[in-house]
């Protein structure tokens, strides 16, 4: 692949302000829908989705919940520090951080850090049924902005935490505070309260409702969920001249071996619901590809981290196994290793050039300008992004987390 022949402004769009949508629809699915196969537009409305989907289709939705990821901490001084976190470094993994008790260390971003001393450690109260619960966030890394969050009550995990003193985290766009309704609105009818951990929401999925699955099921349209939690990276526009020097974001996956028995019983109608699915998806064959490799280098299948660098795919110079194949090595990894989910992560940069190999469509919102979101969608279905975003823009599509959607099948 030679990445010096994409240009990122070939990847840019004038995207006015008011065409962002600033608030959620009351009624999720009576959002637009733009819907585009092998090269024609239609236009609809997204509780007809049904009426363009294969009766053999499998949609594929990322049930992650969206964690209450914004706090605020007050100095001595009066003055505010904001902490938005980004991942977990103490434990490692999502779920894990999760279901901490005491303490954890998260990366994050830190509004107003220079106002905060490294060796002051900040904190806060709140009363929970008579309990007084105090937290306490310890700089650890200015510069790597990694902090240290205890707390003095081990009956309380982190997730029971973040929801005492936590808010919501609205996309940096929309440039508002939280209201009311964006706590319902701004998580998926089908979000996960086992699957807590996204620090944005896997957007796609918003405009779902139980009336749209009935019509699903009645087609003949099959689910499944996955997980895959949404960092705060996913909103970092590419800022370097290089699209392959940018910095992609890490998320940690999951998979179960029902998931992937689903997607080996139906591997040609496969449609992604969001980025996040389709990035997990085709970050799950890429996985089956090492483990060919491993089980060709080694004879027998051994313990390799499930983890995709972002350039992977476009490195690979060996002939590529099937879908097929990489599944039921898969499956025969984690039958012979006992592993009832398959965690890992992926960096996985999808841009034009990259060959799909599980994802035959894609259910997504309109995204911004000059971000791997957009270079995503150009990788699917080429050039006619432009045409895509030049119809919804006319059509007074509302775009970015809280508009409206499409459907491409290329």
């Amino acid at each position: 692949m030679n990445y010096n022949k994409i240009n990122l402004e070939d990847f840019s769009y004038q995207l006015p302000e008011e065409k962002i949508a600033q608030f959620p629809l009351d009624k999720r699915d009576d959002s637009k829908l733009l819907v585009y196969v092998k090269g024609d537009i239609a236009h609809s409305q997204f509780f007809k989705l049904h009426y363009f989907l294969h009766p053999d289709t499998l949609l594929i939705f990322n049930d992650t919940k969206v964690i209450p990821a914004r706090l605020f901490f007050q100095k001595k001084t009066g003055a505010w520090i904001e902490i938005f976190l980004i991942e977990p470094t103490q434990p490692h993994w999502v779920h894990q951080a999760m279901q901490s008790n005491e303490q954890v260390e998260w990366k994050c971003m830190i509004g107003n850090k220079k106002k905060w001393k490294n060796d002051e450690i900040l904190d806060r109260k709140f009363t929970d049924k008579e309990k007084e619960i105090t937290l306490k966030v310890e700089l650890l890394d200015k510069d790597s902005q990694n902090i240290k969050l205890s707390w003095d009550d081990s009956a309380y995990n982190f997730a029971d935490i973040l929801k005492l003193f936590g808010e919501l985290p609205l996309p940096p766009y929309l440039n508002r505070e939280v209201q009311e309704k964006d706590k319902e609105q701004y998580q998926t009818v089908y979000s996960n309260d086992k699957k807590e951990g996204a620090v944005a929401a896997p957007t796609a999925g918003l405009h779902f409702t139980e009336d749209i699955f009935a019509h699903l099921e009645k087609k003949g349209v099959k689910k499944d969920f996955i997980t895959l939690h949404v960092s705060g990276g996913t909103f970092q526009p590419i800022k370097v001249k290089k699209v392959q020097d940018h910095k992609m974001h890490s998320e940690e996956i999951i998979f179960s071996k029902q998931n992937i028995e689903n997607l080996l019983q139906n591997p040609t109608h496969i449609v992604a619901v969001g980025t996040t699915s389709m990035r997990s998806l085709e970050s799950l064959y890429w996985f089956g590809v090492k483990l060919h490799f491993n089980l060709e280098e080694n004879e027998k299948l051994t313990p390799i981290p499930f983890f995709i660098e972002k350039l992977y795919p476009y490195q690979v110079k060996d002939e590529y196994i099937s879908l097929e194949e990489s599944f039921r090595l898969i499956l025969k990894y984690m039958k012979q290793f006992q592993l009832k989910q398959l965690i890992g992560e992926t960096e996985i940069f999808i841009m034009p050039q990259y060959e799909f190999r599980v994802c035959k469509g894609l259910v997504t919102n309109f995204h911004m300008p000059n971000t791997t979101l957009i270079l995503l969608v150009a990788a699917f279905v080429g050039k006619d992004w432009q045409e895509i975003y030049k119809e919804a823009l006319e059509n007074n599509y509302r775009f970015l987390s809280y508009g409206d959607s499409s459907l491409l099948i290329p």
